[in-house]
């Protein structure tokens, strides 16, 4: 019986651990989360301006 408890207690308490690790990654996703959306409508508004520095595909850059 003794021995039920003890792996009782440890998984317990590896439980509440796992719950700990669990809720600060929930917070860090939704954190970058965040951050790329903002860095997408940043993004989004130098391609709308027409002063992004982005070379793509066969595209000239400006300076030839």
């Amino acid at each position: 019986m003794e021995q039920l408890e003890e792996k009782i207690a440890y998984l317990t308490r590896t439980v509440d651990e796992l719950s700990d690790v669990v809720a600060r990654q929930d917070t860090e996703i939704a954190t970058l989360t965040r951050r790329v959306h903002m860095l997408m409508q940043r993004e989004a508004s130098r391609e709308a301006e027409g002063s992004g520095g982005v070379v793509l595909g066969n595209e000239r850059p400006p300076h030839y």
